[in-house]
C-alpha cells in the first residue's frame, strides 16, 4: 500500500542513469510509492538486472537503452515511452560521468566527452519532456547537480563545470516555464557512497582502500558519506506534489559540506 504522503500513484517516471547508484535508488524510491518507471541507461546488462528487480517486487518498470549525449538516441527513446503511457510526468536527470584533473592535465577529449555526457545528456532529455510537458498540462523535472556547482575541490576541472551548467540550466528551466505548469529543481550531492565511489578507491589507491575510504568520508562536516537512499528521499519530496511550491531551488543532500566545512 503507498503511503498518503509522497503518493506518485498514476504518475511516470523517467529516470536516466536510473540502473544503479542513485539512480536506481530513486527508481526504487519512486516505485514503492506508486510510481511507473522508465529507465534509460547505457549499460544494457543493467539496465535488465533494474528493471527485473523492480518487476519482481511488484512495480511497473520498463528501460530504454539509450546514450543521453545523442539526441536520436534520447527521442527515440521518448516516442518508445510514449507508446506506453499517455503522460509523462517526472524525468530526472541522473545520468552523468566523473573525470579526474585539472585544468592543465585534462585533455580537450575528457573535457569534451564529460560536457557531452553531464550537459548536453540533461539538454536533451529535458527537451524531449517539454515537448511532452508543455503540451499536457506540466510536470516535474529534477536534477542531479553536485555540490562542486558551488564550491572548489581538486582536479574536478571538467566535472565541476559540467555541474555548474547543470544548476544554471536548472534556474533557465524554472523560470521560462514557470506558466507551463512545470518546475524544475536541482538537488547538489556531496560524496555519496556508490560503486562508483568504492571502483575510483580501488583504482587510484590499491591497497590503501580502507584508508582512503575513511579519508574521504570525514571530508564531510557529517564525518561519514551519504547513502544513495539519502539523496533518493529528497527526489521524492521534489517530484511529489508536496513541494508544489518548490521550483528554481537547489538542495544541498551534503552532510553539511557546502556550509559547516
Amino acid at each position: 500500500m503507498n503511503s498518503t504522503a509522497f503518493n506518485l500513484t498514476s504518475k511516470v517516471a523517467v529516470i536516466t542513469g536510473g540502473a544503479s547508484g542513485i539512480g536506481l535508488a530513486i527508481a526504487k524510491r519512486f516505485a514503492a510509492h506508486g510510481a511507473a518507471i522508465e529507465i534509460l541507461d547505457l549499460q544494457q546488462a543493467a539496465l535488465d538486472a533494474a528493471v527485473n528487480e523492480l518487476r519482481a517486487a511488484g512495480h511497473s518498470a520498463h528501460g530504454e537503452s539509450c546514450d543521453v549525449s545523442e539526441p536520436a538516441s534520447v527521442n527515440t527513446a521518448f516516442e518508445r515511452i510514449l507508446t506506453r503511457h499517455e503522460r509523462l510526468h517526472i524525468l530526472v536527470n541522473n545520468a552523468g560521468i566523473a573525470h579526474v584533473g585539472n585544468a592543465l592535465n585534462t585533455t580537450p577529449e575528457d573535457f569534451a566527452r564529460v560536457q557531452r555526457v553531464n550537459v548536453n545528456g540533461v539538454a536533451h532529455c529535458t527537451q524531449a519532456a517539454l515537448r511532452h510537458m508543455t503540451a499536457k498540462g506540466g510536470g516535474v523535472i529534477l536534477n542531479l547537480a553536485s555540490t562542486v556547482a558551488q564550491m572548489a575541490i581538486w582536479d574536478r576541472f571538467a566535472y565541476a563545470t559540467s555541474k555548474g551548467a547543470v544548476l544554471a540550466m536548472t534556474y533557465s528551466i524554472a523560470k521560462d516555464f514557470l506558466d507551463h505548469g512545470i518546475r524544475c529543481n536541482a538537488i547538489m550531492p556531496g560524496r555519496i557512497h556508490t560503486p562508483f565511489v568504492d571502483g575510483f578507491i580501488a583504482k587510484n589507491y590499491p591497497g590503501r582502500e580502507e584508508e582512503m575510504f575513511e579519508k574521504l568520508s570525514k571530508t564531510q562536516p557529517i564525518g561519514r558519506m551519504g547513502e544513495p537512499d539519502e539523496v533518493a528521499t529528497a527526489a521524492l519530496f521534489l517530484c511529489s506534489d508536496e513541494a508544489s511550491f518548490i521550483t528554481g531551488a537547489a538542495y544541498p543532500v551534503d552532510g553539511g559540506t557546502l556550509t559547516l566545512r
